[in-house]
């Protein structure tokens, strides 16, 4: 059941309260990125002066502004400036195409974008492509010491900062108004706008950040996931900001050596990971000995964390990564190992204030041990898809929110990943999770990473199908396929083993190192068709 917590008062301003928690904390760090510091007192005075700029442009009250930035200082002091104007920020992912903005642009009607100096020529293509275009401005991060200087509509962020009047007072806002969005990064279709208001990363502060992660003023804490995803938004902005601590920032891609490098010269003491990054950094030569970093906890979501990873990375390290799963509609995790109660290879418990049943196809819970449709509970949920009706009613069922994961309970109480919906696979008449069939591959000594999703054979029947990407230097032989098949085949049940395996020198995945398991089933379904040509 739920724990019963206290909500935010009815008038309610994000950005006011983080600013009010930090009043005395001026000249403490809250943000380090490659380019400097940014204290308390500075990013207070920031969020001051982009909301002032807002209204010297008049971007008005719940107006739009798309926000495309990379994990620099800049991005908090954008992001919080607008809830604190009342304007509504669109956080995106930087890597997307221009056809991509352009979707989001119109869906939106952003009056204006917030982006990179190097993100211009793409927002220039978008904005000539979207119909009905209503951006007014764009507000360009120089990424050099000069100022950006690229045309009529177009203002250098700083120099707009600079020039700016910085706003005294945060917009009237209630608990329950809109004040951000995300766009969900679904595996099919258009992205959905996933609209959350004010009080909603005050939630998740108070019941995982508080009461799972146990942040401190004097943690150090460093994310992996891009601060334009709901995990990487909790991780990095909404957790540490609610307890004074600092952040280190990343603005590129997280390879492992990225990542080594900042947990060695910044010492966090936090790290937010995904499964396939940790898994990575285990394989890496370059990897860092135990004493040359700080570690006290880490955390993984985005995929279940195999128990092999898990146990690999605490017995090296000494931290224990405490797996749960979150959404973008959840805002952040809502079931979780915690560090008083970890479970390698199960999810963990429901994090405190959250209620969560496995429901059947028929829509009645199953009982313990079963799989099912994972239902959740929670005051964090957003309020809708925007402009998306049919799928809001799909998802948003009344109180409960529908994840399209599959889990069941152990023995124990713990849960237990399965799959998503759309990846289980049925073999022989009995389900199969990917999930479970990638985790034992994970444990072959050679095996670096693998997906698995479902081939049909030629008596029109499904069997499982593994992609498996080798550790460094090891080449694919029958031999070695033989092996593989053998391994799974001893620890899953016969059925489960993957008939078909195929080595490959990468598995595709989405900017958060998610895999994305419907580009092989493309793929897949491609070969199928050219074979019968």
């Amino acid at each position: 059941m739920s724990t019963p917590h206290a909500a935010p008062p009815e008038r309610f301003n994000f950005a006011a309260h983080l600013m009010a928690l930090n009043a005395g904390r001026a000249a403490k760090p809250a943000y380090i990125d490659d380019r400097g510091t940014l204290s308390y007192g500075r990013l207070a005075d920031g969020i001051r002066r982009f909301a002032g700029a807002l209204a010297a442009l008049d971007i008005r009250r719940e107006e739009r502004v798309l926000l495309a930035l990379p994990d620099t200082r800049d991005w908090p002091v954008a992001f919080l400036g607008a809830l604190y104007a009342g304007v509504v920020p669109v956080a995106v992912n930087t890597l997307l195409t221009a056809a991509d903005y352009a979707y989001m642009l119109g869906h939106c009607r952003a009056q204006a974008i917030i982006t990179s100096e190097s993100l211009v020529p793409a927002f220039r293509e978008a904005m000539a492509a979207t119909a009905g275009n209503e951006v007014r401005h764009v507000i360009v991060a120089s990424e050099t010491d000069e100022p950006a200087r690229l045309g009529p509509g177009f203002h250098d962020l700083r120099d707009l900062l600079a020039a700016a009047t910085p706003r005294a007072d945060a917009a009237h806002t209630a608990r329950d108004d809109i004040a951000f969005w995300l766009y969900s990064s679904g595996s099919t279709g258009k992205p959905k706008g996933t609209v959350h208001t004010h009080a909603n990363p005050w939630w998740t502060a108070e019941l995982y950040g508080r009461e799972v992660l146990r942040l401190a003023e004097s943690d150090i804490v460093f994310s992996a996931a891009k601060l334009f995803f709901a995990y990487g938004l909790g991780n990095g902005l909404t957790f540490p900001l609610s307890v004074g601590a600092t952040v280190v920032l990343l603005p590129g891609r997280p390879t492992p050596d990225a990542v080594f490098r900042r947990l060695v010269d910044h010492k966090p003491t936090v790290f937010y990971g995904v499964p396939t990054l940790f898994a990575s950094m285990l394989a890496s030569p370059d990897a860092p000995a135990a004493d040359q970093v700080a570690l006290r906890l880490c955390a993984s979501a985005g995929e279940a964390l195999p128990k092999e990873i898990g146990e690999r990375f605490t017995q090296r390290y000494g931290a224990k990564i405490l797996d749960g799963i979150g959404s973008t509609e959840m805002l952040h995790i809502f079931l979780s190992n915690r560090a008083d109660d970890l479970r390698y290879g199960s999810t963990g418990k429901p994090v405190p204030g959250y209620e969560l049943e496995l429901r059947g196809d028929d829509g009645r819970p199953v009982p313990r041990g079963e799989v099912g449709d994972l239902y959740i509970k929670g005051p964090s949920a957003a309020l809708m898809y925007w402009t998306n009706r049919e799928k809001s009613c799909c998802t948003f069922v009344g109180e409960w929110l529908k994840s399209g994961d599959k889990y069941f309970q152990d023995a124990d109480g713990y849960y237990v990943y399965a799959g998503r919906s759309d990846d289980m696979l049925k073999v022989s008449g009995l389900y199969v999770s990917p999930f479970e069939v990638e985790a034992a591959l994970i444990e072959h000594p050679s095996v670096l990473e693998a997906a698995v999703i479902g081939k049909v054979d030629h008596d029109q029947l499904v069997k499982t199908k593994a992609f498996v990407v080798l550790k460094g230097g090891l080449l694919p032989t029958p031999e070695l396929e033989a092996e593989i098949k053998a391994f799974v085949k001893e620890r899953l049940a016969p059925f489960k083993y993957p008939r078909y395996l195929e080595f490959v020198k990468e598995l595709p995945k989405t900017a958060t190192g998610k895999i994305q398991r419907f580009k092989l089933r493309e793929r897949e379904a491609n070969g199928a068709a050219n074979e019968a040509a």
